[in-house]
């Protein structure tokens, strides 16, 4: 059992215990699966021509998943329709999603540049609430069972107990103990997840810097990997087990969730990868007979980063003209292709095929 009481706030949360404790037989047989299958994705990512359709796609998908968590609800059309607007006109759910979308670009500069810090979950909190955002000061917070409100957890309170929580947190992911990266990114986000150092955004933050320190530790060359699908999920699974560490220190339990996570949504992706590529190859050689754009690699690359194409950016992208940019897409439509769409005053060609493989792709 642990030293905690639901109603006081948990300034006796103590940082994961070592590789000892946590890397038990049944642990590493499932991070066995996991670190496979993760490698296989690796591979997968780095063997894409032009990185920019995974890096421009996945992201968002996350993001509209993670932000599905917090009963933040967009469609994942409409937040790709708003991608590259010169003007978001969608509503307040979507303009939240897409800063979280530039949160997990910016949490990944971040940590090229100066490593993973509490810093980089600053700035990431911030990207995603749209103002800056510092560890809170206030107390009372307190996580309620949304049905009955019964407070089931107090988290730690206190600027000054917050940032040393936090100060651990950076110490225990930087640790040079021979610990798995794997388990350690398990522990290190019920650590996060139970200081809830941010007054909002915590969820959200955590799940970016699950992704980021797997970047770090070198299993993954790009951010890839986003378990929000799998969290949504098993959502009650979620928030019952990170609250069995806090109350019975089940650690084991709560580290082969993650390590089941890691491994389906790896080979999940790995799927819609090459289900990608073979859609590419297939629409790359109906377009060389559908328009006298249809061999332009730039074009081609353009159609599928994003599943709305605008024809600014052919223009840019290609170096041709109005007229050119949109005859060649206006041909590609006639083919049944791409479909030609109106929003607002704008023309969009929307890649149907490559949207619909996006949204329903091969998930589990």
């Amino acid at each position: 059992m642990t030293n905690w009481q639901a109603d006081r706030p948990y300034n006796e949360l103590p940082p994961p215990p070592g590789a000892d404790a946590l890397e038990t037989r049944r642990v590493l047989k499932a991070t066995i699966g996991a670190r496979t299958a993760l490698a296989q994705l690796d591979q997968a990512g780095r063997s894409m021509p032009n990185p920019a359709v995974l890096i421009n796609t996945i992201p968002l998908l996350e993001a509209q998943a993670s932000s599905e968590i917090e009963n933040i609800v967009t469609t994942t059309d409409e937040l790709f329709r708003q991608v590259n607007a010169t003007d978001v006109t969608g509503d307040a759910a979507t303009r939240e999603t897409l800063r979280y979308r530039t949160a997990l670009r910016v949490g990944s500069e971040h940590v090229q540049e100066r490593g993973l810090t509490v810093g980089a979950a600053e700035q990431i909190c911030t990207v995603i609430q749209g103002h800056d955002v510092g560890i809170r000061s206030m107390p009372g917070t307190r996580t309620a069972n949304p049905a009955t409100r019964e407070i089931i957890y107090s988290p730690p309170e206190g600027r000054e107990t917050l940032r040393n929580k936090l100060a651990e947190w950076e110490t225990f992911i930087h640790a040079d103990d021979g610990m798995d990266p794997l388990v350690r990114m398990a522990a290190a986000h019920y650590q996060f997840e139970a200081i809830h150092p941010f007054t909002d955004g915590n969820g959200r933050t955590g799940r970016i810097l699950n992704v980021l320190m797997l970047v770090e530790s070198g299993l993954l060359h790009q951010p890839l990997l986003y378990l929000s699908r799998y969290l949504i999920g098993t959502k009650q699974d979620y928030y019952r087990l990170l609250l069995d560490v806090t109350t019975e220190g089940r650690w084991e339990e709560w580290i082969t969730y993650i390590l089941t996570g890691i491994e389906r949504t790896s080979l999940a992706t790995t799927r819609q990868i090459a289900a990608i590529q073979e859609l590419q190859a297939s629409f790359a050689a109906q377009a060389r007979n559908a328009s006298r754009g249809g061999t332009d690699a730039e074009l081609l690359a353009v159609l599928f980063e994003q599943p709305y194409s605008r024809i600014a950016v052919v223009m840019d992208r290609c170096g041709v003209s109005r007229p050119t940019a949109t005859r060649w897409l206006t041909d590609l439509a006639e083919a049944g292709l791409i479909h030609d769409v109106r929003v607002g005053r704008e023309r969009l060609f929307v890649n149907t095929q490559f949207l619909r493989l996006l949204t329903h792709g091969p998930w589990e």
